[in-house]
């Protein structure tokens, strides 16, 4: 009999048929419950939305309204086979070395002096090439400068397409990561660019050559005003031919970037202002 009572109270508790309550509550009061949450809900969508607004209101569609800016660049090199910056090649095994050359022409490709001389503007070397607003005049979008395959010589692909690669003497494309608004270098100063083997292989690398001359960036290609407001832009490059490096065995190289206003970069972040990889150059057949 108790158990018929407990099941009793249950069925009453989920519906009263004497009351009409479902769940202890009649059904004005569900529909107040019902009628506050979802009044609830709607205003907190409505000033999540109008906060949304208002914040959107503050950006600019062409640069970052705020910028959390690492006070040195990271820097990255081409060809690059993988994640472990490791170049290794046999001067004798032609598929070897060949997807290195093919790598560069395509990353080059957007800097044919026929494609650059029709999108982007001759500016005048070794100085900042500036096109600030006017107030709330925007100045877009920007031009920008020139930077032909040509610069980069020996190691633009165009008399050499293998690069160097066929005769031990390969050719690395450096760039910097682009940073909006940067000033690299001041008093005329151009940033630049320099490679050497490290500790235990300081006597492997051999002679370098630079291109443009001594591994500069050249300031006319700065300040960088973002991929929206300057559409074209060509980010500069440095190549480094390495002519007689040591064969058969591993080199470890790192490359930095040098100017009088940015701080070399920390030993806790490897890649602030640095780069470094591996290059073997085998002769004797595996």
């Amino acid at each position: 009999m108790a158990k018929d009572g407990e099941k009793d109270g249950w069925k009453e508790f989920i519906w009263n048929p004497r009351t009409r309550e479902f769940l202890g509550r009649t059904a004005s009061s569900w529909g107040l419950i019902i009628l506050f949450y979802v009044v609830f809900y709607i205003f907190l969508a409505g000033l999540f939305a109008l906060t949304m607004y208002v914040m959107l209101q503050t950006l600019d569609d062409h640069k970052p309204t705020w910028q959390d800016r690492l006070s040195t660049p990271g820097m990255v090199i081409r060809p690059k086979a993988d994640e472990t910056f490791e170049i290794a090649y046999s001067i004798k095994d032609t598929e070897s070395w060949d997807m290195y050359a093919q790598t560069l022409d395509k990353f080059l490709s957007p800097y044919n002096n026929s494609v650059q001389t029709q999108k982007n503007d001759e500016c005048t070397p070794d100085q900042y090439f500036l096109q600030e607003d006017s107030g709330d005049v925007k100045n877009n979008p920007k031009r920008s400068c020139q930077f032909n395959r040509t610069v980069l010589e020996e190691c633009s692909g165009i008399n050499d397409r293998y690069y160097g690669y066929q005769e031990g003497k390969p050719c690395i494309i450096i760039k910097l990561n682009r940073v909006i608004g940067m000033l690299p270098g001041k008093d005329g100063q151009a940033p630049y660019v320099s490679c050497a083997a490290k500790r235990e292989d300081s006597d492997k690398i051999g002679e370098l050559m630079y291109f443009p001359p001594n591994g500069t960036f050249n300031l006319m290609y700065y300040p960088y005003y973002g991929k929206k407001a300057q559409v074209n832009y060509s980010q500069p490059l440095v190549a480094v031919k390495f002519l007689n490096i040591t064969t058969n065995q591993e080199v470890n190289i790192e490359c930095r970037i040098f100017a009088n206003n940015i701080p070399v970069g920390s030993e806790r972040d490897k890649y602030a202002g640095r780069v470094s990889f591996k290059l073997r150059i085998n002769t004797i057949p595996n």
